[in-house]
C-alpha cells in the first residue's frame, strides 16, 4: 500500500494522500490527473480499467483494491 500511495502522490502532485480520500475531490482532479492516473496504472500494474467500471471509483482504497482484484499475478 505504501509503494501505492507513493505513486498516487506523484500522480496528484499532493503530498498528503490517505486510502480514504475521495480522489475526485481533490483540486488537482482534472482530466490531466486522469490520464497519468491511467497511465500509471496500466505502467505499474499492466491494467486498464474499463471508463465504465473506473467511474465506480471514488476513493484512493477503491483504486487499490481494483489492482488487487484484478492484477495478474
Amino acid at each position: 500500500m505504501e509503494e501505492f500511495l507513493e505513486s498516487m502522490s506523484e500522480v496528484f502532485e499532493k503530498d498528503d494522500i490517505d486510502s480514504d480520500d475521495v480522489f475526485r475531490d481533490y483540486e488537482e482532479w482534472d482530466s490531466m490527473a486522469y490520464l497519468s492516473l491511467i497511465a500509471m496504472i496500466d505502467d505499474n500494474y499492466d491494467i486498464v480499467i474499463p471508463g465504465e467500471e473506473f467511474a465506480d471509483l471514488n476513493k484512493i482504497i477503491d483504486i487499490y483494491n481494483y489492482i488487487n482484484n484484478n492484477h495478474k499475478k
